[in-house]
């Protein structure tokens, strides 16, 4: 007997719209990938996504990253070196309890939306979008095998 995983469906326009909801009141950046494989360690697998999807490049460091394994049940939100400065643990820890929730019940549009603006609102507070901010990477959801 085989028995075989169905990815979750996710309401891509949904999601991105959110992105770029949340990125008009910030400079930050936020980035979505999805992960169609089982993930062991999935902060070591963001970290690598972060790097991979020039993350690291963005001129004030205050990009986000949510990775999704459904797979594997996993998942991780990190943020860039300014990020971190400014909201520390007890932030990720919040916002991956909620997210949790929405993914625990299989509704993994509504914990990535939810995740997206949780970070946008915090992106805002502390890097407000300026006059000249233009948008440095991609709104769209990154998928990987």
């Amino acid at each position: 007997m085989s028995l075989f995983f169905t990815f979750p469906k996710i309401d891509h326009p949904r999601v991105v719209a959110a992105i770029g909801d949340a990125e008009k009141k910030t400079s930050g950046e936020i980035r979505v990938v999805i992960s169609r494989r089982k993930i062991a360690e999935p902060v070591t697998e963001a970290q690598k996504q972060f790097e991979r999807l020039g993350m690291t490049a963005t001129s004030h460091r205050n990009g986000v990253l949510i990775l999704l394994a459904p797979r594997s049940r996993t998942f991780a939100v990190i943020g860039d070196t300014a990020v971190h400065e400014k909201c520390g643990d007890a932030f990720w820890t919040e916002l991956a309890v909620a997210m949790t929730e929405h993914f625990k019940r299989g509704d993994f549009t509504a914990g990535l939306v939810h995740g997206i603006e949780h970070a946008g609102a915090l992106l805002a507070d502390h890097f407000p979008r300026s006059a000249d901010d233009r948008n440095e990477l991609p709104d769209d959801i990154e998928e990987t095998d």
